[in-house]
């Protein structure tokens, strides 16, 4: 059974606004605790109080983006450039300090930071295939 262009990409989004909100919020609602573990990575220590803030609203903004018809382009784009720049943050950390801060909350903090990295990953994929498919759709093949 084929799948229709449509429902892939409503999944895709549906996934990363899911991903977005559910980061945010728990972002937003420990935000002492999240701006703290942000001091204490040595790339970002002079960015928390900045980052704390507007990651959250980053990620509340793409959410939006990826709900509204008229934006799914640029909200796809968004999303894929922001699980980009997360895992490359957590490879270079990975590969360059000894010592890792969790940032994340919820169930992701739960996660090694190599499977964390799989799993950023896994949505950078996503991004990819959703934003081909919705260059399908508005090219109607």
């Amino acid at each position: 059974m084929k799948l229709n262009k449509n429902i892939i990409v409503f999944i895709i989004s549906y996934l990363f606004i899911l991903l977005f909100l559910y980061a945010a919020a728990n972002k937003l609602l420990d935000y002492e605790k999240f701006k703290a573990q942000i001091g204490q990575s040595t790339m970002l220590t002079g960015y928390a109080a900045i980052l704390a803030w507007a990651v959250p609203v980053v990620e509340i903004v793409i959410a939006v983006l990826l709900m509204i018809q008229r934006t799914l382009k640029v909200g796809l784009y968004a999303a894929f450039m922001l699980m980009v720049i997360f895992t490359a943050y957590i490879g270079i950390m990975l590969t360059m300090s000894e010592h890792i801060p969790c940032s994340c909350g919820g169930i992701l903090q739960k996660l090694s930071w190599k499977k964390h990295f799989i799993f950023n990953i896994g949505f950078v994929g996503l991004g990819i295939i959703g934003i081909w498919l919705e260059g399908q759709k508005e090219k109607g093949s």
